[in-house]
This record gives C-alpha cells, structure tokens and sequence, in this order.
C-alpha cells in the first residue's frame, strides 16, 4: 500500500502590514549584517518603526529571526514538487521535478537565505532546525513519496528505502552548481546548464534505481 504524500507544511499565519514591514526590514539587516551584527536597533530604523513597537511583535531578535526563516522557507517548501503529471515518461518526470529543485536551489533569495541560516545556526539554532525541517526533511519526504508511487507503477526499484532514494536524486540533481554560488564563486546558471546538470543527474539515478529494463536502454 502505497504511503500518502506528505501534507504541505503549514505555512506561518500571514503577517499583518505593521509586522510585515518589520520582516521585511528585519530580512534586509540579516542580509547585510548577519544574525551577530543585527540589533533590533538596527532593525526597527530599516522597519521604519520605534523600538517599543518592534517589541510588541517579537520579544527578541532570535524570535524574530525564527519567524522570518519560517515565513521565507514555507513559501518555497510547499510548492516545489506540486503538479507533476505521473503519465509522462520516468525520465522525463525525473527532468521536470529535478529543474524545478535546482532552479529554486540557486535563485538568488534563497541563496541568501541559506547563507543566513547558516551564519546564524550556532546562536539561534532553533531557527537552524526550523529550516532544516521545512527544508531538506520536507523535500525529501515529499519526493520519496512521489518516487514510491513510481516504484508502484514498476517504474523504479527503490531497494526497499525510498528516502535514501529521494536523498540521492535531490543531492544528484545540486551538482556543484548550487554549492558554488553558496560560496560566492561563478555566475548565475543559465537555463541550459540547469537542464544539463539535472539530465546528467537523471541519467545517473536511473542507473542505480531504474529497472533492468531501463539499464539496458
């Protein structure tokens, strides 16, 4: 029996125009300064509001961080592997939700977003786990329910693990493209290097989870 797909993760209630600016301004210090050199001070002049009303929303800067990492994550999570049509050929599903993963891996904001978590995690790391959570846990879970379905349909042969499958497929499909800009070396991928790294990290997964029959092809 097959296992349902993980539901989406609850996004965090949407926040109101007041707390909303403060987010916004809040994301545009963590950026600049990192979690260390942000100070609700700083925060609440690039918020535009008085330090007693950015107190009213969070009580400090690691709950507000908390928030922001939450609120910037789940718009993402929930979306990524939405909508695949389970007729098309395994290879090309594969290609389809793989470009979908990478080209949100390397998009801007989210680079800037893992930086962020990253710097912080050792002081706030319940943002860390946060992130962690509604992040990696929650993609792969996601697709190694979508591969199950796959393996069902005597598409794949999962070896009895599909979320050691579903890990090998998404850090597959990173290349080194995504790691590079994480470290601020090389350019903005284009569509086609997109393309290509997911074809290759296609063709490498259905050697080690394909059928027989695929294999051979």
């Amino acid at each position: 029996m097959n296992k349902p797909e993980p539901a989406p993760i609850p996004a965090p209630a949407p926040p109101g125009p007041k707390c909303k600016e403060i987010l916004d301004g809040a994301r545009r210090v963590f950026r600049a300064e990192g979690f260390d050199g942000a100070s609700m001070d700083k925060i609440a002049r690039a918020a535009g509001v008085s330090k007693g009303t950015l107190y009213v929303y969070f009580r400090n800067k690691e709950e507000l961080f908390k928030e922001l990492v939450a609120l910037d994550r789940s718009e993402a999570a929930e979306q990524i592997f939405l909508g695949e049509d389970d007729e098309a050929e395994i290879g090309d599903l594969l290609q389809t939700l793989g470009e979908k993963f990478l080209t949100m891996m390397v998009a801007p904001s989210h680079v800037s977003l893992i930086r962020m978590v990253i710097g912080a995690a050792e002081k706030c790391p319940e943002a860390g786990r946060a992130f962690f959570e509604m992040g990696p846990c929650f993609g792969i879970d996601r697709v190694a329910a979508y591969l199950e379905r796959q393996a069902a349909r005597g598409r794949l042969d999962l070896n009895d693990d599909p979320k050691l499958a579903a890990a090998h497929f998404l850090n597959l499909c990173h290349g080194e493209v995504a790691k590079r800009l994480l470290f601020g070396f090389g350019d903005q991928p284009s569509k086609e290097q997109i393309e290509a790294t997911v074809a290759s990290a296609v063709r490498v997964f259905l050697c080690a989870y394909g059928t027989k029959a695929q294999q051979r092809a």
